[in-house]
C-alpha cells in the first residue's frame, strides 16, 4: 500500500468518511444493509497514499487480497484522496478496476461499487439532488462480497425500490440539506 504522510491526515480522512457512512447511508438509510455492517465493526476503512491511477490498481489488487484472506472483513472502502477527483476520469477508470477484478478471477466474487465527491449518474444534472445518493467526502471504491449482497437482497421486503426511495428521500430534503451533510463530514467528523 501506498502511504499518506502523516498518521493524523490518514485519521482524519476515515473519521471523515465514517462520519458520511454515519450520517447520511445509515441515519438516512441509503443503504439498508450498511448499518449492520458498520455496527459489527466488519468495514475495512483503507486510505490509499496512490497518486497515479496505476498505483491505484496496485492498492485495488491489495484488498481484493486482504477480503481473501480476512473473513472478519465483509466489505471495504477504498478511500483514494489524492487520485481521480476529476468524476469524468473517476468514471473511466472504474473500467480499469471491473478489467482487474476479471483479470484476478473474482467476477462474481466482489463487486465494486462507486462513490464521489462530484458524482453525477447519466442523464443527471451536476446539481440534481439524487446524484448525492453517490456522493462522498472522498473518491472511494467500495468492494462488497458479491453472495452476502445477494443474501441481503433476498432478505430485504423490497430491494427494487431502494434506489427509488432514495431519489424520493433526497428530493423531499433537498440539495441545500444534502451540501450540509456531506459538508458536516469535513467539520464534524467525530459527530
Amino acid at each position: 500500500m501506498f502511504r499518506l504522510d502523516t498518521i493524523s491526515e490518514h485519521e482524519k480522512i476515515v473519521r471523515s468518511v465514517r462520519h458520511w457512512l454515519e450520517s447520511l447511508v445509515v441515519d438516512l438509510n441509503l443503504c439498508p444493509f450498511a448499518k449492520h455492517e458498520l455496527v459489527q465493526n466488519r468495514i475495512h476503512f483503507s486510505v490509499t497514499g496512490a497518486v497515479t491511477e496505476e498505483q491505484l490498481l496496485m492498492d485495488l489488487q491489495a484488498e481484493f487480497g486482504l477480503l481473501n484472506s480476512r473473513e472478519e472483513f465483509e466489505t471495504t472502502l477504498l478511500i483514494h484522496p489524492q487520485v481521480l477527483q476529476d468524476f469524468y476520469d473517476f468514471n473511466q477508470f472504474l473500467n480499469y478496476a471491473d478489467s482487474l477484478l476479471a483479470q484476478l478471477g473474482l467476477e462474481g466474487v466482489y463487486q465494486i461499487a462507486s462513490f464521489h465527491p462530484n458524482y453525477q449518474f447519466d442523464g443527471t444534472k451536476p446539481d440534481d439532488v439524487e446524484n448525492y445518493t453517490n456522493r462522498s467526502p472522498y473518491p472511494i471504491l467500495h468492494l462488497l462480497r458479491e453472495k452476502s449482497l445477494d443474501r441481503a437482497i433476498a432478505n430485504h421486503p423490497d430491494s427494487n425500490r431502494i434506489p427509488e426511495r432514495n431519489i424520493e428521500l433526497l428530493k423531499r430534503l433537498g440539495r441545500d440539506k444534502m451540501q450540509n451533510l456531506l459538508k458536516a463530514c469535513f467539520e464534524n467528523p467525530d459527530k
